[in-house]
């Protein structure tokens, strides 16, 4: 998934670039908001981050300009202003969050997940944490990069996605994923288990798909 940048001080939009793209996201920076408007204007991105005091055009200006063209593309502030009357001139211009300097990355990531999640969660998709499925093409995404699956790797991932934050049975996995309503070895659940949690790169601290000791599994939204 692509994001504009739109930040004049180098340190901030460098560290931002550097931590977004070890996401898998892909960044384009802009150091003012004219290039940042005629950049935004052109469609091919998914979220816009916006500093609020730019030289020349402010990132307020640039909203207002961009929201009479596109009411769709999630935008998000990153800003000193703190005022009450500042945050709400921001939201009512357009923006769908607000995020004060200084921050902690790990926040700005969460924000960009939410808003990216709200842009293509449909009945065609469903998403858990950064993982985004898409039933209609049959591809998922981890934090805008597409990984490859198998089918019945990504029958297993649907399957739980579907019934996220509820424990999973290895007798209603086998029965509703492979179709076996027979006494059987669920022990490949675990093998495929495994696949996934390679594939998606889930590391112990962040496994959305967990382990439920003697039962089976379940799809946490961490």
């Amino acid at each position: 998934m692509q994001i504009l940048l739109v930040e004049d001080e180098m340190g901030i939009s460098d560290f931002i670039k550097q931590g977004l793209e070890e996401e898998s996201y892909e960044v384009t920076v802009a150091s003012n908001g004219e290039k940042g408007l005629e950049l935004a204007k052109t469609g091919r991105f998914d979220l816009l981050l916006l500093d609020w005091m730019l030289p020349g055009m402010t990132g307020l200006d640039l909203l207002k300009l961009f929201r009479k063209e596109n009411d769709t593309t999630p935008v998000i502030f990153l800003t000193a202003k703190d005022t009450l009357e500042e945050t709400l001139e921001g939201l009512q211009t357009g923006a769908n969050d607000y995020i004060k300097k200084p921050f902690h990355f790990e926040e700005l990531l969460e924000r960009i997940r939410v808003q990216l999640r709200g842009k293509f969660e449909t009945k065609e998709s469903l998403s858990l944490g950064s993982i985004l499925l898409n039933r209609d093409r049959h591809q998922v995404f981890k934090a805008g990069l597409e990984i490859p699956l198998t089918l019945k790797e990504f029958a297993l991932l649907e399957y739980l996605i579907q019934h996220k934050n509820k424990v999973c049975t290895r007798q209603e996995i086998i029965a509703e994923v492979w179709d076996i309503h027979f006494e059987y070895n669920t022990g490949v659940i675990d093998v495929f288990i495994n696949s996934l949690r390679k594939k998606l790169d889930l590391r112990t601290e962040e496994d959305c798909i967990q382990t439920v000791r003697g039962i089976g599994y379940i799809a946490r939204e961490l």
